[in-house]
């Protein structure tokens, strides 16, 4: 390895993965050497006494040949006089079994190898004669061998003390001084193989709304061998951490913390060393100091992915949890600080539920000076309590799990308090809950909708995102709705829109304007701040997550007859029917009810069909989501009534009435209730009516007779009703058993069913038979009492069915009696 040129290393020093050499070529200065599993490089070499600068003062290299090239021209001279070939491999070679080679850490590099099997040349008998070559082999790659298997050369003549020194660093074993007993106690290091969770499939009630973490988070990639100094500053701080007394670690882990922590080169390097385990470890001590140290760095590093994996793998979550109940308030706040890195994963969460973690979180939040006047230190812990509640609180059982453990009214305490720094958290908790009922009556009756709408004024964009977002969540329930408008939280909302550079808040409080949109009061009061028109703005260049709420709440607006004109005069209609062509599902849902609200204005029917809107309706009954479907065919109810010729409309499509008769088959009682108003209007325009009754719309509307869903009743008896219209489908539905289901209809107790089921009874008592079928289903005495209704339609098919019934008695009677 060293021809003539160079002498053999006079010494060297092993470091876990990292072999420092120096070499003295006769043209140069001594060379410090750091052979690493990255390359090599020259380091900063000796300085006063024995230690070495190990910082990297030149390029890297893939080899010791390639750097020797570079820095000492007599070695190259010399090179070419040998015989020996350093870069072309043999075609043919009979290598001998490498079971006494020396291999330094856990990997070694093929150029590694070869340059100690040739420095050893003529040494051993074992290594073959001098013109033999040798080549590794794979099997080597992650060996690792005792002292006493390792060959002796001259390379490895290090003094005794730097073995010793050596060995001592490298142990798998921290040793501490527990101040309790006085003993010297060894804590060994978890193996990650005995630590792992069970790979069993998760609760259910893991799950969440929220983006999450993988259960198994990806290897990283393997980057550029160009280290940086950070990470060999991490080598060189982790023997002190592994194996020195509790003074000497708590040194080590202040020098750790003086480094970059929040590089992932600094996070990857405390775990490839293994100074992870030993952190984790450190955890387990009576040590408060070396517990804080610890703590401290796995909060920082536990930012990345891997560690926190890393971390729930190790059984470190555990720990954590248990020192929640130290009597040390700074440890305890570190602790739940880190538990709120690590709880991004599902299986961390319920292994912090499962080992009591929740209850001793809710504990942090309990303080006697809750407000305004709330204590520095107070608010510090409840704030790293509710952080980590926060990141435990996308489980469904770990929202259970807090709501009994009295964290629900702690929650309300807080939330009158004025510092951001606690409220931030308290509401992330909040909002992550709220979509359980029973933390949305509990947020309703505990009085928190007040704080939460005086916080959307705050100055800080979180904290508004996350008040926006729980009233986004709260507000399906109506009386929450109206409490939002009670405190005047719908103005605040409505000013927010116009910082539409923050995605995350305009998502959250344009969903929240959306539910809260559902009343009809609230519609109003939007009107009068001119909502409708920011919203429009808002439909173009803007996120998925943004333009569903942003329809979502067009959608509902449009239930007013001034809104929908607004939106007409704002430009809207053409950028929500563009909308129709989206893959979104839930986009499509909201798109379909928004065209179907502007649909209801004759003058906005023009442009919905100018722009092929209703073709674009009609394809979206083909999508195989079944809400969709539904939608789709709700909005075709107002573009069919309120178009012009609508009847030829309809026939241009092809296939189209076929269609949605064929989706009268569906299991969805959303979809044939929709279906069925379709085709009410439809079945209006004879020639439709005759298509329709081709392809068997009587048959399959008998068939969905006997129901108990009063939605469905009123809209497949309004269907009945207009398709009596056509041929002899009056006693078609008769012979297919659809009178005796619709006599009972008039026993329900939606006056809204009551008429069109009286609609439809008037129909079908055209056909005598069928006036039979009523009779004797007791429909003359419920028919009677509806005769003196308000409502006149009902009032009229009433009469005029049980008119049909006695006109057919008298001329039973007349025929019988003469």
């Amino acid at each position: 390895m060293f021809p003539n040129g160079c002498r053999a290393p006079p010494w060297r020093q092993v470091h876990g993965e990292i072999c420092y050499l120096v070499i003295k070529p006769h043209d140069t200065d001594p060379l410090y050497i750091t052979c690493s599993t990255a390359g090599v490089f020259l380091n900063g070499g000796q300085l006063k006494g024995k230690e070495i600068d190990y910082e990297r003062k030149s390029n890297l290299y893939k080899d010791i040949v390639t750097f020797l090239r570079e820095r000492s021209p007599r070695f190259v001279e010399n090179m070419a006089k040998q015989e020996y070939s350093f870069f072309k491999e043999p075609a043919h070679e009979n290598y001998q079994h490498v079971e006494d080679a020396e291999i330094f850490g856990q990997s070694q590099s093929f150029h590694e190898f070869r340059r100690m099997t040739v420095c050893g040349r003529g040494k051993s008998s074992s290594l073959g004669s001098p013109g033999q070559r040798l080549k590794p082999c794979m099997k080597w790659k992650n060996s690792e061998l005792s002292a006493s298997q390792r060959p002796k050369s001259s390379s490895d003549k290090s003094p005794k003390k730097d073995s010793e020194e050596e060995g001592k660093s490298s142990t798998v074993s921290l040793t501490t001084k527990k101040k309790a007993s006085g003993k010297s106690k060894t804590v060994k290091i978890q193996e990650a193989s005995k630590c792992k969770a069970s790979s069993s499939p998760e609760d259910v009630g893991e799950s969440s709304s929220e983006t999450d973490e993988d259960e198994q988070p990806l290897r990283r990639q393997e980057g550029s061998t160009d280290l940086s100094a950070e990470y060999w500053g991490v080598q060189k701080l982790a023997k002190y951490v592994k194996g020195g007394d509790p003074t000497a670690t708590v040194i080590a882990l202040c020098s750790m913390r003086d480094l970059n922590l929040s590089q992932e080169t600094c996070q990857l390097a405390i775990k490839d060393t293994g100074c992870l385990e030993v952190l984790i470890n450190l955890l387990d001590t009576e040590e408060i100091k070396c517990q804080t140290g610890s703590l401290k760095i796995l909060k920082e590093i536990s930012q990345n992915v891997l560690i926190r994996h890393a971390i729930a793998d190790l059984g470190g979550l555990e720990i954590m949890v248990k020192i929640l109940d130290s009597p040390d308030t700074d440890l305890k706040c570190l602790a739940a600080e880190t538990i709120a890195n690590v709880a991004r994963f599902k299986r961390a969460r319920k292994t912090v539920r499962q080992h009591g973690g929740i209850k001793r979180l809710v504990e942090l939040l309990e303080s006697i000076s809750v407000g305004s006047s709330c204590q520095a230190k107070d608010t510090e812990t409840a704030r790293c309590g509710a952080l980590a509640l926060w990141s435990c609180s996308r489980s469904t059982k770990n929202k259970k799990a807090i709501r009994k453990a009295g964290g629900i009214p702690l929650l309300a305490r807080w939330l009158k308090c004025s510092h951001t720094s606690i409220l931030v958290p308290i509401v992330g908790t909040l909002q992550e809950c709220a979509s359980e009922p029973s933390y949305r009556l509990a947020i309703r009756t505990e009085g928190m909708i007040e704080n939460l709408v005086k916080n959307l004024s705050s100055e800080n964009e979180e904290l508004q995102m996350h008040c926006a977002s729980a009233i986004f969540k709260c507000a399906e329930d109506e009386e929450i709705r109206d409490l939002v408008r009670k405190h005047e939280g719908l103005q605040p909302l409505s000013v927010l829109l116009d910082n539409s550079e923050n995605k995350q808040l305009l998502a959250a409080v344009t969903g929240a304007i959306w539910k809260c949109a559902i009343s009809r009061e609230n519609v109003l009061k939007f009107q009068e701040y001119k909502t409708v028109e920011t919203l429009v703005t808002l439909l173009t260049d803007q996120p998925e997550e943004v333009l569903i709420n942003v329809i979502g709440a067009l959608g509902e607006c449009c239930q007013e007859e001034e809104n929908r004109s607004t939106i007409r005069k704002c430009g809207g209609i053409a950028p929500i029917v563009k909308l129709l062509s989206a893959t979104n599902q839930a986009l499509l849902v909201n798109v379909n009810k928004a065209v179907g609200g502007c649909a209801m204005e004759p003058e906005n029917m023009l442009v919905i069909d100018s722009l092929d809107g209703v073709r674009l309706l009609w394809s979206l009954l083909k999508n195989p989501n079944p809400e969709v479907q539904a939608s789709a065919a709700w909005a075709l109810c107002p573009c069919v009534e309120n178009a012009k010729n609508s009847g030829e409309m309809v026939r241009s499509f092809v296939g189209g009435l076929e269609l949605i008769v064929n989706l009268l088959k569906s299991k969805d009682k959303e979809v044939l209730t929709s279906v069925c108003a379709a085709i009410a209007n439809i079945a209006k325009d004879q020639e439709n009516l005759a298509v329709m009754t081709d392809h068997g719309v009587v048959p399959l509307l008998s068939k969905l007779a006997n129901t108990n869903n009063n939605k469905l009743r009123r809209h497949l008896a309004e269907a009945i009703a207009h398709c009596c219209m056509w041929g002899s489908n009056r006693v078609a539905f008769g012979e297919t058993k659809a009178v005796a289901p619709l006599a009972r209809y008039l026993k329900a107790k939606d006056p809204l069913v009551h008429r069109a089921t009286a609609l439809a009874l008037y129909q079908l008592s055209e056909d005598p038979n069928n006036c039979v079928i009523m009779h004797e289903n007791g429909v003359v005495k419920l028919l009677l009492a509806m005769v003196g209704s308000t409502d006149d339609a009902l009032q009229e098919a009433a009469a005029g069915c049980i008119a049909n019934i006695r006109r057919l008695a008298l001329a039973t009677e007349k025929a019988k009696y003469g």
